[in-house]
């Protein structure tokens, strides 16, 4: 039986600047399950990091809720565990002492020391960086780095892991090894995971449901597509899958056909409005 972990209702999101109204969100509603992968997928400006960012607790939403397991988010928490685009490790710190960090912070009172260091290394050891205990993170390469943070997002136990383009800034070979150390991870743990992305191919690979968001301003969800692919999942045997290319179809059609049609009809109806107006006249 699934278990609602995540639920954002209602969710209205407007910046402000010198008096100037910008409706970035709109109407944002979205259930997720325990245990789901749910990816969201959008045109850069479109309020995913928005999203992201009210569920962390970074952002407070204009209107509107965030429940994680029965609990509003109001702030910031252990229960959400962020992994950003660039590795975000304190560079002064070895690649143990970077999650030590966060261990300590959490389960300082309801671990021993042997326990808290017990647990790093297993983290560490999940996301195979064993290797590298002592390492600072300038002796380390980008996809090294990432394994960090997400071994340092994994340690805190986190109720929902969210990751914001988490393999965005890297090379093609290492981005595709870390995908399916995050699939095996999450096949593991059976974790909640939110993740935006740009890269269809990664949402297909990666997702349970693929969250499609509309353009800004005023942006929503404006269609979920369920990925009905088994798991494990191989990335070579999918490309010759029908169920994988139909899923990545209708990502692409939504992205580039759907959403062209819909600008399409803004710019045209201001020209319309106006037509009217001047026969009218």
């Amino acid at each position: 039986m699934t278990q609602r972990y995540l639920s954002i209702s209602q969710v209205n999101m407007n910046f402000e600047k010198n008096g100037v109204v910008n409706p970035v969100l709109k109407d944002i509603n979205l259930d997720v399950n325990r245990g789901e992968y749910i990816s969201l997928i959008g045109h850069s400006g479109c309020g995913k990091s928005t999203v992201l960012n009210i569920i962390a607790g970074l952002l407070k939403a204009t209107d509107g809720v965030v429940i994680v397991d029965n609990k509003e988010v109001n702030a910031p928490g252990p229960d959400r565990a962020l992994v950003f685009q660039n590795h975000s490790l304190l560079p002064w710190l070895t690649v143990y002492q970077n999650v030590e960090l966060a261990v300590d912070k959490i389960f300082k009172h309801s671990k021993t020391a042997a326990e808290r260091k017990e647990w790093i290394l297993h983290n560490l050891d999940m996301v195979n960086m064993s290797h590298a205990l002592h390492r600072l993170p300038s002796e380390i390469s980008g996809g090294m780095k990432q394994r960090v943070g997400i071994a340092r997002a994994l340690a805190m136990q986190p109720k929902v892991l969210l990751l914001d383009e988490p393999f965005g800034a890297l090379d093609a070979l290492t981005r595709a090894h870390l995908q399916d150390e995050v699939m095996r991870i999450q096949g593991e743990l059976q974790n909640t995971v939110v993740m935006i992305t740009h890269d269809v191919d990664e949402a297909v690979l990666l997702s349970d449901r693929i969250v499609m968001m509309t353009n800004g301003p005023s942006a929503t969800i404006g269609q979920i597509l369920n990925i009905d692919l088994p798991r494990p999942r191989n990335r070579v045997a999918l490309t010759d899958d029908p169920r994988y290319n139909h899923y990545r179809h209708e990502v692409l059609s939504f992205l580039y056909e759907k959403q062209r049609k819909v600008e399409d009809i803004g710019k045209h109806r201001p020209q319309k409005a106006e037509a009217k107006k001047a026969a009218t006249a």
